[in-house]
């Protein structure tokens, strides 16, 4: 069985698949951040929507790179798990 290490070493080969994965690195970091800051402070999707008053569905996007945030949501977020946002 080949590991996904590999796969994604012998796709980033291509220029094209690494550029492409380069232009989208920033969002899906902010993605990764937000499921970080969530798992972190033991909130589910829904428990952390109700904190920031938003729907499951808005956290599911946005923790799935689907969504784009704002300064403003961050800062909510920020906020629910406990952290001080620093731009």
């Amino acid at each position: 069985m080949t590991k996904l290490s590999e796969l994604k070493a012998k796709a980033f080969q291509n220029e094209d698949v690494k550029a492409v994965h380069d232009a989208l690195d920033a969002e899906f970091a902010v993605a990764r951040l937000i499921i970080e800051l969530r798992n972190n402070a033991d909130l589910t999707q829904e428990a952390l929507a109700e904190l920031i008053d938003a729907k499951q569905s808005t956290v599911a996007g946005l923790e799935s790179g689907k969504q784009n945030t704002t300064i403003k949501m961050l800062q909510r977020i920020a906020e629910a798990t406990g952290i001080h946002l620093k731009l």
